[in-house]
């Protein structure tokens, strides 16, 4: 017996809201895509113990960036930049599909990459890319949980700043907090110690398109902000996994010492590389009928009988 054709989306309450009101895009495709194929699609609240009750209730299940525990679920997860969208098996990032793919340069079409790219650079960060300079700078874009070494990295976000500043030179080095994140007193006063030992260094909150625009390279474990660095031109490495290594050294695979030379050595396909991550590897949410089936043949593709 096949599967009813019952799709919950479980989403938060604002997110939830949202999709009420008929404004979150991505979520009206999917339940356009999943209608037409003679679906019933319900909306829900999400919590931890609704995601538990979705083992065991008839049909799918599609969650938004929590983990899809069991076979009959999904995960959904914004691809960055709206209105791109990604449907995995995980929410693990760095075990995203497009993550195992390999990048292959020469199969791009050069002038529809440039395009696509200078379009967006301009959409997403205005005139900031195109004014972009490198001033002898280090931008260390760090996220949450500063002292921990958690399994996708290769050492704690403390430990990676300690090796910036053994391979940095003179450049100066600027952290940059992220401020959606909440910080312990233990780790600011850990930081500001840090900073007041070295001349080089300074500490900030948020401000990543000026830090972009400035810095001669990023460096961070998985940051977002590594991938925006992208569209100023600017190369990155990463001290942890990702699903948008595929143009960046990793220290996982190469150590810091040769993760440091390649990113200075080895210029990026920027445009190139941006096209064909976020564009040609994700669901763009307002190309009416297109995202649609992309929808659908995403989760066939994740083993959904639709």
């Amino acid at each position: 017996m096949g599967v009813a054709k019952i799709l919950r989306i479980y989403l938060d309450e604002t997110m939830l809201w949202r999709a009420q009101q008929g404004t979150f895009g991505f979520c009206a495709r999917v339940t356009k895509a999943f209608e037409e194929a003679g679906f019933r699609v319900d909306l829900r609240k999400n919590s931890f113990d609704e995601r538990m009750k979705s083992g065991a209730r008839r049909g799918y299940s599609l969650f938004l960036m929590d983990e899809p525990f069991h076979k009959k679920a999904l995960t959904m997860r914004k691809a960055y930049y709206f209105p791109y969208w990604r449907i995995e098996k995980t929410a693990e990032r760095w075990a995203f599909a497009v993550a195992k793919k390999t990048f292959y340069p020469a199969e791009i079409d050069p002038d529809l990459a440039e395009k696509w790219f200078m379009n967006w650079r301009r959409w997403l960060f205005k005139f900031g890319p195109a004014n972009a300079e490198r001033t002898g700078m280090v931008y260390v874009a760090l996220q949450g949980k500063l002292t921990e070494c958690r399994s996708f990295q290769s050492m704690s976000p403390i430990d990676m700043i300690r090796a910036v500043q053994d391979q940095a030179g003179a450049r100066h080095i600027l952290l940059g907090l992220h401020p959606g994140e909440h910080y312990s007193d233990g780790e600011m006063n850990l930081l500001n110690e840090i900073v007041h030992a070295d001349g080089r260094m300074a500490l900030q909150t948020g401000g990543m398109d000026e830090a972009l625009r400035q810095c001669d390279l990023v460096v961070t474990q998985n940051s977002a902000a590594a991938l925006s660095g992208f569209f100023f031109q600017k190369p990155a490495i990463l001290f942890g996994e990702s699903d948008f290594h595929h143009q960046m050294p990793r220290v996982s695979q190469l150590g810091v010492a040769e993760a440091w030379r390649q990113a200075e050595e080895v210029t990026p396909d920027f445009a190139a590389y941006l096209y064909w991550f976020v564009h040609l590897n994700s669901i763009k949410a307002d190309e009416e009928g297109v995202a649609e089936t992309k929808i659908l043949d995403t989760c066939r593709r994740h083993g959904w009988e639709i």
